[in-house]
């Protein structure tokens, strides 16, 4: 049986660090972030564009998952719409597939001071903060396991994960 493991959160929460550990517990696996597929420059949200993006996202995800190599796939991704993962998951053949959903949470605090470094660093742009401070009360909403990474290790978040994931 296969696990897929979605981990969701607003941009500058920490899904990046959080799922490069928890590849490097839950082997043989993968680790596949959405953002690889919507890497357009110009960013450019369309009709258009949304498509192709679910569509790339999705022929990896099904690729991946029909590997004999891999037990686990982990993808990460801002997924702020419930809709989204809805799609995402209607377009996946789930059969024999353990699906484990996380969020990452943090307080406005801490994510308004993640992502302004992330903006002096030249890692993110300054519309980044908007956005992702507007997406964070979305994720209250969704039926996923939250888990709140306030003054929390990657390491120590992906420990907890791995143990949800490989519970009897």
């Amino acid at each position: 049986m296969k696990t897929l493991v979605f981990v969701n959160g607003p941009m500058g929460v920490g899904k990046t660090a959080v799922c490069q550990e928890l590849l490097k517990l839950l082997t043989p696996g993968v680790y596949l972030d959405g953002d690889w597929c919507w890497n357009i420059n110009p960013f450019r949200v369309t009709d258009e564009t949304r498509a192709m993006v679910l569509d790339n996202i999705t022929a990896t995800l099904s690729r991946f998952l029909s590997s004999p190599e891999l037990d686990y796939v982990i993808f990460g991704w801002v997924m702020h719409q419930p809709e989204v993962v809805r799609d995402i998951l209607a377009r996946l053949s789930l059969d024999n597939v353990k699906l484990y959903q996380f969020t990452l949470m943090c307080s406005k605090y801490a994510l308004r001071h993640r992502i302004e470094a992330d903006i002096r660093a030249g890692l993110r742009g300054p519309d980044v903060l908007k956005r992702s401070m507007e997406y964070l009360p979305l994720y209250d909403r969704q039926a996923t396991v939250k888990i709140a990474t306030d003054g929390l290790l990657p390491q120590e978040i992906a420990e907890a994960m791995k143990k949800r994931c490989t519970a009897p």
